[in-house]
């Protein structure tokens, strides 16, 4: 410890004093993740306006290890991050297995199917594995697993918050479009089931079934396929490969706004998030990325931020006393949202203020005033306590 202020100025001996002993507490820790992704064949859709960057994910884990790792060098905790990414037709259980025997957090970029598939693994036993792409309620309800945690917002968290919005407004009479692929159907079942919850009617739905150029021919089709529906306030789309959406804004039928997957939508993250010092994340996540910041980037952000958390207050790496403390009331994170995120203990899933914007602006922060909850407002997005059928958290 004498060694430590050898030199120091009498004005610098508070700091000095404050780092030593931060050094001689803190024995040095190593903490080794690993960002497990399974690469997926995007199908084909109508446009290339917004292709998906190759890092996506990836890129939000890597500032997150950077904004780490300045805490973690002053508490003697050593910070890695492995990136293993599996082709499509590649062996990905293969590689979770590997990335196993050297790390035990893992943040799994895959579909639900790979993500239990992982968690089932007899080398999971003991791991802590956060799931940063998926946001299908089977993985918060019946299939959820006691070594996941989910930081990806569920895709009933995204609805929700349309329909609090919606509510809100008073455009209460919508109409739905539903694409052909299976995550457009779910995420259609979604808005129908929280359309419910929030007394927002759904007076009639359609199924997308063109298979022609709507790049030209958009503006002859689509008013046609809408002419039938009944007087509303609002169009929701059900568009979640992001294929048709963009086409039918500005040419249906009668002149109505659009929402839920295009137009005004439920979001993790979104560029337009500026305030609670949000737009210094954006700002070093753009210098580091060369791109903007979206939802699935900010769920790999707040995993690797939960372990760093994790880590500094329990000054241990240790997955199940990670776990013990992320679950327990003590646990904050700072979010860049206005309130603090914590997680469910009944299903693993990361509370937090879902972003409600257009294209351009943040209409509103959900949970909306008024709408109250018995424990814990955030809790009126998505999955509760008493309709999640999971029981591996022991709730």
């Amino acid at each position: 410890m004498r060694e430590c202020f050898k030199g120091s100025r009498k004005g610098l001996w508070l700091a000095a004093a404050a780092f030593c002993w931060a050094s001689s507490a803190a024995a040095d820790i190593a903490i080794s993740m690993t960002y497990l992704r399974q690469e997926m064949q995007a199908p084909p859709v109508l446009s290339n306006l917004d292709p998906i960057p190759e890092d996506r994910g990836i890129a939000g884990a890597e500032v997150a290890l950077t904004d780490t790792k300045t805490t973690g060098t002053f508490m003697g905790h050593d910070y890695s991050l492995a990136l293993l990414s599996v082709e499509s037709d590649g062996d990905f259980l293969d590689a979770a297995r590997k990335a196993l025997a050297t790390s035990k957090i893992l943040f799994i970029d895959a579909p639900p199917e790979g993500i239990l598939a992982v968690a089932d693994l007899p080398e999971a036993k003991g791991a802590l594995l956060f799931n940063v792409s998926s946001g299908a309620r089977r993985l918060r309800d019946a299939d959820c697993r006691a070594n996941v945690l989910h930081t990806m917002a569920e895709d009933a968290m995204r609805a929700d918050a349309l329909m609090q919005v919606l509510k809100a407004r008073r455009w209460t009479r919508t109409v739905l479009i539903a694409g052909p692929k299976p995550e457009d159907r779910a995420f259609a079942d979604t808005l129908r089931a929280s359309a419910q919850k929030f007394g927002v009617e759904i007076l009639a739905a359609k199924d997308w079934t063109f298979d022609t150029d709507l790049r030209r021919a958009a503006g002859q089709e689509i008013p046609l396929f809408t002419q039938d529906f009944p007087d509303h306030d609002i169009l929701l789309i059900s568009d979640e490969a992001d294929d048709f959406a963009r086409y039918v804004q500005d040419n249906t039928w009668l002149p109505r706004p659009v929402a839920g997957s295009d137009g005004l939508r439920g979001e993790g993250w979104a560029t337009v998030l500026e305030q609670w010092a949000a737009v210094q994340l954006q700002n070093r996540f753009e210098k580091a990325a060369g791109r903007e910041m979206g939802s699935r980037d900010y769920a790999a952000w707040t995993a690797l931020r939960t372990i760093g958390e994790a880590v500094t207050r329990t000054n241990s790496a240790d997955p199940a006393v990670l776990r013990t403390f992320i679950l327990s009331e003590k646990f904050a994170l700072d979010g860049f949202k206005g309130r603090s995120l914590t997680y469910r203990d009944w299903d693993g899933q990361l509370r937090q203020p879902m972003a409600v914007v257009n294209a351009r602006a943040l209409v509103e922060l959900a949970p909306l005033d008024g709408y109250l909850h018995q424990t814990n407002e955030m809790d009126t997005l998505g999955l509760d306590r008493p309709e999640s059928t999971c029981t591996a958290f022991g709730g």
